[in-house]
């Protein structure tokens, strides 16, 4: 499988490109930064320039063309409410619309629990990022994409378990980072797994099994 990665620096995008690239895919990562080249180059991914915010819908479409799948991890990090609107809102909207154009359908979101601290004194900025996440959910939901939205609960750096719940509804919780990668690694290669939400938590359920029970 030929994979494009958006956010592919990342703490999940990193690691699901090291993933992909041990399982044989070809993977492009896409990176807005210089420094970030080799950390892609690292995982056995090439990497390609790119920046949401700047390049047009045509321009990303001519990045993606002749890829199978599209993975998108990116996001702007507590940047500002300005650049996640445009990171995580429009240049979802961007993403998918130029996976669209170029013909490739298989599409991944990386997105956020919706009860991700709630109860909490998490701000402004963060409630701005809840809604804007939210939002590109729905946009491509809307999409004739063959689409898979993946929403995790906290992230962790820690080494992962391998075990997951994932359901289209879980109790709120943790997920190492490892996880969610490992997840998507074998979502991306199951073609029944297709047009639905999953929420993902650290749990009792091997991988592979969780994402085949998902798939029947």
């Amino acid at each position: 499988m030929k994979v494009f990665q958006i956010g592919a620096a990342g703490g999940v995008g990193r690691r699901l490109a090291g993933l992909l690239s041990e399982r044989g895919d070809e993977v492009t990562g896409m990176h807005r930064s210089p420094a970030q080249a080799d950390t892609i180059r690292a995982t056995g991914a090439t990497p390609v320039t790119g920046d949401l915010i700047a390049d047009s819908v045509e321009e990303l479409a001519g990045k993606l063309a002749g890829h199978d799948a599209v993975v998108f991890s990116a996001g702007a990090h507590g940047t500002g409410m300005d650049k996640t609107t445009l990171i995580d809102g429009k240049g979802l909207e961007k993403a998918a619309d130029a996976a669209a154009a170029a013909g490739v359908t298989r599409f991944v979101l990386v997105s956020v629990f919706p009860d991700a601290l709630r109860g909490g004194e998490a701000g402004e900025d963060f409630e701005h990022y809840i809604k804007v996440k939210k939002s590109a959910d729905v946009y491509l939901a809307r999409t004739d994409l063959d689409w898979l939205i993946v929403r995790p609960g906290t992230l962790l750096d820690t080494p992962g378990s391998g075990r997951v719940t994932a359901r289209p509804a879980v109790e709120y919780g943790d997920v190492h980072r490892d996880d969610v990668a490992a997840f998507i690694d074998g979502a991306l290669h199951e073609p029944a797994l297709s047009r639905v939400v999953v929420e993902l938590t650290s749990g009792d359920t091997p991988v592979a099994d969780a994402v085949a029970r998902l798939a029947s």
